[in-house]
């Protein structure tokens, strides 16, 4: 495999590109944050910036925070443009709308350059494992392509359709990740105040049709009062803010998904943005008064 670009080292990205490395890939590596740099290089990563990689790689990933983000690094002052080679391939993991991948695909189009946009689902441990769920938007050709690299990545990838595609996939796997851990909050704190231990409630219903792999991975972080993040609220609010932005475009109501958005204000006014999302649990528990963490 060829040297590949990693630029985004946050929460996702730096497992991610970890396990490029443990697969004997030749990784330049790219972040704002240096102690996060330097964390990957010390495990065989190169440091580069925006021009070494796009004169060396042919394959780039990008996993950032926002779209906008991923545009600047692309297109802005001294982005990857400038260098990239025509038949090398983009491939955008970031959460992002629709839109935003069909602009980056087009104007790389125009340059002879390729673009996927390659969300995952599965959180910090699925990254860790390599285990995350790939969807993509792009052409057969680049999704071919990358497609070792989605082998190392994840357990399984999908192109989805054109440009955008994975986009779309990834905010809707957003709804109905983010509204079955809001239920997980609301029965758990509804048995909390009927005075029966959350943890038990959740052993006796997880083998049954309310079991779920978001059950298993949030039930109990609540209650332990654990909010260490693999998926911070404040990127979940981002994800469904773009949701429900491209949803009033395609006037598609989105009633609960709007509920949802608002639990999220209210725990960004509380300064809980930080926080794992199953800590939406705090806004149900101030509801109630009452602590899902059960003594």
């Amino acid at each position: 495999m060829n040297t590949i670009g990693f630029i985004g080292l946050g929460i996702m990205g730096r497992p991610m590109a970890k396990n490029l490395l443990k697969a004997g890939v030749k990784l330049l590596v790219s972040d704002l944050d240096l102690n996060a740099v330097q964390e990957v290089t010390d495990c065989g990563g190169i440091r580069a910036d925006y021009a070494e990689i796009g004169r060396q790689c042919d394959i780039v990933i990008t996993m950032l925070p926002s779209g906008p983000i991923v545009q600047s690094v692309l297109f802005g002052r001294d982005g990857l443009t400038e260098q990239l080679q025509k038949g090398s391939v983009v491939c955008d993991m970031s959460s992002v709308t629709a839109a935003e991948s069909r602009t980056c695909y087009q104007k790389l189009a125009e340059l002879g350059i390729g673009f996927v946009d390659a969300p995952v689902s599965g959180g910090e441990p699925g990254a860790v494992a390599g285990t995350l769920a790939i969807m993509c938007g792009g052409d057969q050709a680049d999704f071919d392509k990358l497609q070792p690299v989605f082998d190392i990545l994840g357990s399984s990838a999908c192109l989805i359709g054109p440009a955008g595609s994975g986009s779309i996939t990834k905010l809707a796997n957003q709804v109905i990740v983010n509204l079955n851990i809001i239920a997980v909050s609301e029965g758990l704190v509804f048995a909390a105040k009927a005075g029966v231990d959350p943890k038990k409630v959740y052993q006796a219903i997880r083998g049954g049709l309310a079991g779920s792999v978001v059950l298993d991975a949030k039930a109990p972080m609540m209650c332990e009062g654990n909010f260490k993040p693999g998926g911070k609220i404040s990127i979940n609010h981002k994800d469904i803010k773009n949701v429900l932005a491209t949803a009033h475009d395609l006037d598609v109501p989105m009633p609960f998904t709007a509920e949802l958005f608002e639990v999220q204000q209210a725990l960004k006014v509380k300064g809980c943005m930080n926080d794992d999302h199953s800590a939406y649990v705090k806004y149900f528990e101030q509801l109630a008064d009452v602590s899902v963490k059960f003594d």
